[in-house]
C-alpha cells in the first residue's frame, strides 16, 4: 500500500502543474488558501492516534496523513500520545474511544458508519473519528477530509453517520475485450490481459474514489454477459481485483449469462428447474467463493435484448432468480435480477416490467433485489418513475440509474444527474398512502425489508480523468453521496463537489453550481421536452432522428414514442389507449390522467395531444414545443458566458477543456432543436414563432446525417 500514498504524494506535491488533469477527481488536497481558515485548522488538529493493525487501519491512517499534510502544509505526525488537538481514530477497542461513552451514538452506525466528535479527553481538546468496523472508521476519515476541503468548521463536530442503502453499487458495462458499452471515456480499467500478474494503480485510485462516497460494490462486467469469466483462469483475475477493492470496503460481483451451464459447463440446458443445472451453479458458487471468500453475488440480465433466461424454458423470472439464489445463499451472496424486460409483443413496452414482474411478488428468496431502471423505457433524460416502485411490497426493489451519458449526451454534454435522480427518489408512489417515497421503497423502510440497493451504470474508463467530460464525475460522486444520505439535497452535493474538484471562492461556486443545477432542466429542453421521449438516432443513440422507422420491432423507432400526425403527438395511455397509467395507484393516475391536470413535464408520455392544445403556461403545444426547444438552446448560451466568468478561479487545463466542450454542446443542443422542430412541422403545419431565429439547414439536411463511429455503441 506504500506506492498507493508515494503516488498520492507526488499529486499533491505537484499541485497545479501535473494534476489538473482530472485524475484526482474530488480528492485533491491541495494546500488552503484562506490563510485565517488554514490558522484556525493547524491550531485545532496537532497529531494522529490511530488504532488497528488491519489493511483498512493501514489506509485509514495514511490517508488522513497524507491528506492533512496536502491541505495544512504540514506533516502530522502519528503518536500514541494524546494531547491538545489530536485527531482520535478507531473502533471501541481503542482504550481512549471505550472510555468515551459512545455506545449510544455507535449502536445507531452499523457495521459501516461512523461517529465524529469534539470532545475534551482529560481536559484535551480532541476530535474523534469512531467506528464499529475498520470500514466504518475509513468512511469517517473521508468524510472529515471532506470538511476541511469543504471550508467547514470543525469545533464543535457532533456527526452520526450510517448509510441508508445497504448495497451501493456501480455497474460496470465492461466487456473482457475492454470495450465499454456506452462508454464514453475510453476503454475499460479492467486490463484482463494482465490480470492476475499486473495490478494497475488505478485499481487502488478507483477503490479509493469509491471509499470516499460511500461506494461499496461494484459489479465488474457487462450486463450482455460473457460466460468466461466464470472460468477458473478469470476467477483468478477477478480474485486479484478483489482483493486490491477489499480494504476499501469494495466487494466484487459479476454478471451470470444464464446459457453458462451449457456454454462452459457442457449440459444441454440451462433450465433453472432441472437438477443438473441446480446442481451446476451450486458448484460454480462454491467454486466462486473458495477463491473469494467474500464474492458479492450475480447481476443477471435475463430474458431480454436477446439475453438468455429461464423464459426460454417456460420458466419465470422467479425461476431463474431462486435458482442462483440457492447457489449463493450459503455464502452470503446476493442476486440483483435486472427488471429491464420488453418483447415486441406487448402493446406498449412502457407496461412490459410491471406485467412480468408484479404478479411475481412474494415468489423470490430473501437473497434477491429486483433490480430496476428509474423510468418504464429506459434511462431518458426525463421519465416518469416506474410503475414497478411500490408495486411489489413483498420484494426488496434496488435503484438502476444510467452514469454514462447513453441518453443524456455522451460525453460531451454538461448534465449534471443530481435533479434527475432526486426528481425520481422524491416522487411519491402513494402506494401505502401519501409519504410513500421511492427513496422508502428502495430504502426498505415502506415494506420492512432488511436488504436494499442503489446502483449506477458506470461512466468511468481509460481517459486520464475518468469520465471524460469533466462534469460527468459529479454524477459518480452524487450515487455515492445519495447512496449513503437519500435527503441530501441536489444543490448540497454540487456544492461538496465543486469546492473539492475546483475551488472555494465563494463566487464561482455559485456560478458553476448554477450552471450545474439548471444542466438537466436545459438538457430535456433541447432534446426531448414536454414527455417526448427515445426519438434519437438508432444503435448509437447520438443525435436526434425523431422521424426513424425503419428497424424491424416497432418499439426501437422513435416514431413509436411520439406518434405525431396531423391532429397532434403524444402516446395516450390513460383508458383510452394502452392503459398504462392503470399501473400506478389512483393518486398518480388521477394526477396524470387527465390532460387538463396532467403536468406539462408528462404530458405527451401519457396524452396524444392535439397541436393547438392549451398548455398550463397559456402556449398551445406546438409554440410551447418551440418555446422549450429554443429555451434550451439559450440556456447553453448562457453557461457558456457563465463559465467564462470564473476562468480566474480555474486552472488552464480544465477551463479550456470543459470551454470548448460547452461549444460542442452548443453545437449539438441547436441540431437538436432544429431538427426536431423541422421534422414535427411536417405535422402541425405551424410555423416556428416569429422573433426566434429560423434553421439554418433543412430536414433533408439533418436527415442525411450519418454517425457510424459514434461511441458507445
Amino acid at each position: 500500500m506504500k506506492k498507493t500514498f508515494l503516488f498520492l504524494a507526488i499529486l499533491i506535491m505537484a499541485g497545479s502543474v501535473s494534476a489538473e488533469n482530472g485524475y484526482r477527481l474530488w480528492l485533491r488536497y491541495d494546500l488552503l488558501t484562506d490563510k485565517a481558515l488554514l490558522t484556525a485548522y493547524r491550531a485545532r488538529i496537532s497529531t494522529i492516534v490511530a488504532d488497528g493493525r488491519s489493511a483498512t487501519a493501514a489506509i485509514t491512517k495514511e490517508e488522513l496523513q497524507n491528506g492533512l499534510l496536502g491541505l495544512l502544509g504540514k506533516k502530522v505526525v502519528m503518536t500514541n500520545t494524546i494531547g491538545h488537538g489530536a485527531i482520535v481514530t478507531g473502533t471501541p477497542a481503542m482504550d481512549v474511544i471505550g472510555s468515551l461513552s459512545l455506545k449510544d451514538q455507535l449502536a445507531k452506525t452499523g457495521n459501516e458508519g461512523f461517529v465524529i466528535i469534539s470532545t475534551l479527553y482529560q481536559g484535551k481538546k480532541i476530535t474523534v473519528i469512531a467506528a464499529n468496523s475498520d470500514i466504518g472508521v475509513l468512511y469517517g476519515t473521508f468524510h472529515f477530509l471532506r470538511l476541511l476541503q469543504t471550508h467547514q468548521p470543525i469545533e464543535k463536530l457532533n456527526i452520526i453517520s450510517s448509510p441508508a442503502i445497504l448495497h451501493r453499487v456501480l455497474n460496470h458495462w465492461d466487456n473482457l475485450n475492454r470495450t465499454v458499452e456506452r462508454g464514453y471515456a475510453g476503454f475499460s480499467i479492467w486490463d484482463w490481459h494482465k490480470l492476475p500478474d499486473y495490478i494497475d494503480q488505478r485499481y487502488i485510485d478507483y477503490a479509493r474514489a469509491n471509499a470516499s462516497i460511500g461506494i461499496n460494490g461494484t459489479v465488474l462486467t457487462n450486463v450482455n454477459a460473457n460466460a468466461t469469466i466464470l472460468t477458473k483462469p478469470y476467477l483468478e483475475k477477478v480474485k486479484a481485483l478483489a482483493d486490491v477493492l477489499r480494504p476499501y470496503g469494495l466487494k466484487v460481483y459479476l454478471t451470470a449469462r444464464f446459457s453458462a451451464p451449457i456454454e462452459i459447463g457442457k449440459l444441454k440446458t440451462a433450465d433453472p428447474l432441472n437438477d443438473s443445472v441446480q446442481q451446476w451453479w451450486k458448484e460454480k458458487a462454491k467454486e466462486i467463493y473458495s477463491i473469494i471468500p467474500d464474492f458479492g453475488g450475480f447481476l443477471v440480465k435475463a430474458n431480454s435484448e436477446g439475453q438468455p433466461g429461464p423464459q426460454d424454458y417456460k420458466r419465470n423470472h422467479a425461476d431463474g432468480a431462486n435458482m442462483l439464489a440457492d447457489a449463493v445463499a450459503p455464502f452470503g451472496g446476493i442476486i440483483m435480477w435486472r427488471a429491464f424486460v420488453y418483447n415486441p409483443e406487448s402493446n406498449d413496452r412502457f407496461k412490459q416490467a410491471y406485467e412480468e414482474f408484479q404478479p411475481l411478488d412474494g415468489k423470490f428468496r430473501k437473497n434477491v433485489l429486483i433490480q430496476v431502471k428509474n423510468g418504464p423505457i429506459d434511462f431518458q433524460p426525463r421519465e416518469p418513475f416506474s410503475p414497478l416502485f411500490g408495486a411489489m411490497p413483498k420484494t426488496p426493489l434496488m435503484m438502476e440509474f444510467q452514469l454514462t451519458q447513453e441518453y443524456t449526451g455522451q460525453g460531451t454534454h454538461l448534465f449534471y444527474e443530481a435533479p434527475q435522480f432526486k426528481e425520481v427518489l422524491n416522487t411519491d408512489t402513494y402506494t401505502k398512502g401519501k409519504g410513500s417515497t421511492i427513496t422508502k421503497v428502495i430504502g426498505g423502510s415502506l415494506d420492512n425489508h432488511t436488504i436494499s440497493g442503489m446502483a449506477g451504470v458506470a461512466n468511468i474508463g481509460t481517459d486520464i480523468n475518468w469520465c471524460s467530460h469533466p462534469f460527468a464525475q459529479a454524477n459518480w460522486y452524487a450515487l455515492g453521496r445519495l447512496g449513503w444520505t437519500p435527503t441530501l439535497s441536489a444543490e448540497q452535493i454540487a456544492d461538496e463537489w465543486i469546492r473539492q474538484t475546483f475551488t472555494n471562492t465563494k463566487n464561482a461556486v455559485a456560478v458553476i453550481k448554477n450552471i450545474m443545477l439548471h444542466s438537466h432542466e436545459a438538457l430535456v429542453n433541447y432534446m426531448t421536452p414536454i414527455g417526448l421521449t427515445h426519438i434519437m438516432y438508432n444503435g448509437h443513440h447520438y443525435g436526434p432522428m425523431p422521424w426513424g422507422n425503419t428497424l424491424n420491432r416497432p418499439d426501437w423507432n422513435p416514431v413509436y414514442y411520439h406518434r405525431a400526425d396531423s391532429g397532434g403527438i403524444g402516446f395516450d395511455r390513460t383508458v383510452k389507449g394502452t392503459n398504462a397509467l392503470a399501473q400506478y395507484s389512483a393518486e398518480v393516475q388521477n394526477r396524470f390522467g387527465d390532460i387538463r391536470s396532467c403536468p406539462d413535464d408528462h404530458l405527451l408520455w401519457f396524452h396524444h395531444a392535439a397541436w393547438n392544445h392549451t398548455m398550463q403556461s397559456g402556449r398551445t403545444l406546438w409554440n410551447e414545443l418551440c418555446y422549450k426547444y429554443y429555451t434550451g438552446v439559450d440556456s447553453v448560451r448562457s453557461f457558456i458566458r457563465q463559465w467564462d466568468k470564473v476562468e480566474k478561479n480555474i486552472d488552464e487545463e480544465r477551463f479550456v477543456q470543459v470551454k470548448q466542450l460547452l461549444n460542442i454542446q452548443l453545437k449539438e443542443a441547436i441540431w437538436w432543436r432544429n431538427a426536431c422542430l423541422l421534422y414535427f412541422q411536417t405535422f402541425s403545419r405551424m410555423p416556428i414563432p416569429a422573433g426566434y431565429e429560423q434553421p439554418d439547414r433543412t430536414l433533408e439536411y439533418y436527415k442525411s446525417l450519418r454517425f457510424p463511429f459514434a461511441p458507445g455503441n
